[in-house]
């Protein structure tokens, strides 16, 4: 069994709170807009760490992170990247790879919207944990946190970090 931390578009961003969300988690993941190396950094230093790199991430985050990462944890074959879309609504470099080999779950971010929605047609819950930096259009900074085990992913939550308002 493996607990997961499902974070996006930080933006250079990390609140402290998400130390404590994840304390528990096995594995952090990052579905790209990472924003600088610190951060990145800093997510490695406290736990395995995995991510693909966003439309805003510079050379020395585009250098480490590649554009998708596809593997497997717990018997379950995962894809992430940052730009993807949504069930009915995949852009059409991810709607290829769905049609031709789809994982079981699809992870992205960059729309700063959470979704968790199982795609009927692919057999793959599509995930987005929204955005937890503070630039962007999202009126809330949230997370993901869930359990894969024996190819069943279990006990997802929704995280709260509270509104996207900047530093005085």
């Amino acid at each position: 069994m493996k607990r997961i931390g499902l974070l996006s578009d930080t933006h250079g961003y990390l609140d402290e709170s998400i130390f404590e969300h994840f304390a528990n988690c096995d594995e952090i993941w990052h579905a790209g807009d990472i924003g600088n190396v610190v951060v990145a950094d800093t997510m490695e230093a406290f736990k395995p760490f995995k991510a693909v790199y966003g439309n805003i991430d510079d050379r020395a985050i585009t250098s480490i992170y590649p554009r998708d990462a596809r593997f497997e944890v717990e018997g379950m074959d995962v894809l992430m990247t940052h730009i993807g879309g949504y069930p009915g609504r995949y852009n059409r470099r991810i709607l290829q790879i769905m049609i031709e080999d789809p994982p079981q779950i699809f992870i992205c971010g960059h729309s700063h919207i959470l979704k968790v929605i199982y795609d009927k047609k692919f057999s793959c819950l599509h995930m987005n944990p929204g955005a937890c930096g503070r630039h962007g259009m999202h009126k809330v900074r949230t997370l993901l946190r869930f359990e894969i085990d024996l190819g069943r992913i279990s006990k997802a939550e929704v995280i709260e970090l509270g509104p996207r308002t900047f530093p005085h």
